[in-house]
């Protein structure tokens, strides 16, 4: 036990170590819309005060809900993650906000490797938990998700601590430590699911444990009942409560299948062969999941871990759409790979009397490091920064324009630019400049202005002009400006 404690410790280690890459670099690395977009949440709490039942980030347009937004709402999550961090960057400093929710997500990460292990180990063995444990630290995709600025590790970390207490709940003898059990159970699943409801589809192994417990009988005592209904229940009022900001609700219908990609073969090459092939499990990590399927359950496990493998099925093909569109969709699986993984390579290790031990280790050693290694370069670009100048932009904006100044910031919609404007705004020119200026816009900044974008010199004065970026103020129009103005 405590030797497998020490390796569990190493692995934490290593984990928080290979993490820490590029740790201070700027938010404008893979799917920096939705990190900036939840960063901005945090960054508006210490700007503005810590008002989590109406949360607001930098967007003003109406590109997220088709409602106009002038006062930068933002339901989706309750913002635990950005009260953390919010609250970690005032309370300690040092570190940038950015950083702060970095450090919260690679905690997060820590955690729910913690708890991975505890559930594997009690239901397999200690070796598959710390193999399962191994494979959550360091497959490259779970590094980059487990170190960005997003709330979904967070809730990976909440959903599998609850289901452990859950677990221990049903086993417990003592009063007390099932009072103590219960109630973490239901605080850790109820925040899971204020964080994304998506933990719903892993209710599965929650209703297997009960049932291996107590059977049928088991769904009707009141503290199932009670368990359940606690735990849904701040999600719902959450939700209902939300519904008073349409304007800041984004629209998700698009996720389940709104590109009709479900079913089809599409999806089953872009899901299980793009990502969890290819970018997850590197190629060379495939056999070792699909050998972990294969093999019978032990009498401690029994068919708990296939209802990950049944939850994670469900839950892909009902967000079918969303699945395929962004890729840290596939977060909230990892744990299920790993499961699997540490069971197929367990088997090997445990099989003297099968295969020959020299070549099982072999083969273990090189399809692991080919594994991280492939999986390596199916992620490396997620850390780069493609446009760097969208930072020195934002930078000179916010030198070169008043604090309360609203913002222009066209990038497709991306809130990116807009966010290292440290401004409110809008990402995306949807409007006429009068409509703009109606708005409280005062400026407009490009990054990497084109021809076009430098011709608007005619209409306002610029404040600055480089080649990598260029600022103009809407409130001084030039002469040909006024006429156009007159025109509108």
């Amino acid at each position: 036990m405590k030797k497998g404690l020490l390796i569990l410790l190493v692995i934490l280690i290593g984990a928080f170590i290979v993490r820490l890459y590029k740790f201070n670099a700027p938010v404008a690395d893979w799917h920096s819309w939705r990190q900036t977009d939840t960063s901005a949440v945090s960054r508006n709490f210490v700007k503005f005060g810590y008002d989590v039942l109406a949360p607001r980030f930098d967007d003003l347009s109406n590109g997220v809900s088709l409602i106009d937004n002038p006062y930068g709402y933002r339901f989706v999550e309750f913002p635990f993650y950005n009260i953390l961090q919010a609250g970690f960057f005032e309370a300690f400093g040092r570190l940038t906000i950015e950083e702060w929710g970095r450090l919260i997500t690679i905690f997060s990460s820590l955690g729910a490797t913690v708890f991975l292990y505890l559930l594997v180990r009690k239901h397999i063995s200690a070796r598959a938990g710390l193999l399962a444990a191994f494979f959550f630290s360091f497959v490259p995709y779970n590094i980059y998700y487990g170190r960005v600025i997003l709330p979904d590790t967070s809730m990976v970390a909440a959903f599998l601590a609850g289901l452990y207490f859950f677990d221990n709940f049903l086993d417990a003898k003592g009063i007390f430590k099932k009072f103590i059990y219960y109630f973490l159970a239901i605080f850790l699943v109820s925040i899971s699911l204020l964080i994304k409801p998506f933990v719903v589809f892993f209710f599965l192994p929650f209703l297997y444990l009960i049932f291996m417990k107590y059977g049928i009988a088991g769904f009707k005592k009141p503290e199932i009942w009670i368990f359940f209904i606690s735990s849904i229940a701040p999600f719902l009022l959450w939700r209902m409560w939300m519904q008073n900001f349409p304007e800041g609700i984004p629209r998700n219908d698009w996720l389940y299948n709104g590109n009709s990609i479900r079913f089809r073969p599409a999806f089953y090459w872009w899901l299980f062969a793009e990502r969890i092939s290819r970018i997850i499990l590197g190629y060379w990590g495939l056999p070792f999941v699909v050998l972990g399927i294969l093999l019978k359950t032990g009498n401690r496990e029994k068919l708990l871990f296939f209802t990950f493998i049944v939850s994670s099925l469900i839950y892909v093909h009902v967000f079918a759409t969303g699945n395929v569109q962004h890729d840290y969709y596939q977060i909230l699986i990892i744990p299920t790979l790993a499961i699997f993984f540490a069971k197929g390579v367990d088997f090997l290790l445990g099989s003297k009397e099968i295969f020959n031990r020299f070549v099982s280790y072999l083969t273990i050693t090189v399809g692991t490091l080919f594994m991280v290694a492939f999986g390596w370069f199916g992620v490396r670009d997620y850390y780069s920064i493609q446009h760097p100048n969208l930072i020195v932009a934002g930078l000179a904006v916010d030198r070169l324009t008043p604090k309360d100044a609203k913002i222009i910031a066209p990038y497709g919609g991306d809130a990116t630019f807009l966010y290292h404007t440290n401004r409110k705004g809008w990402p995306v020119f949807d409007r006429t400049f009068k409509d703009f200026k109606m708005g409280g816009a005062s400026y407009i900044a490009f990054a990497d202005p084109t021809q076009d974008e430098l011709n608007l010199e005619k209409l306002f004065k610029p404040v600055r002009i480089t080649s990598t970026y260029a600022i103009f103020d809407l409130n001084q129009p030039t002469a040909e400006g006024l006429k156009e103005q007159k025109k509108d």
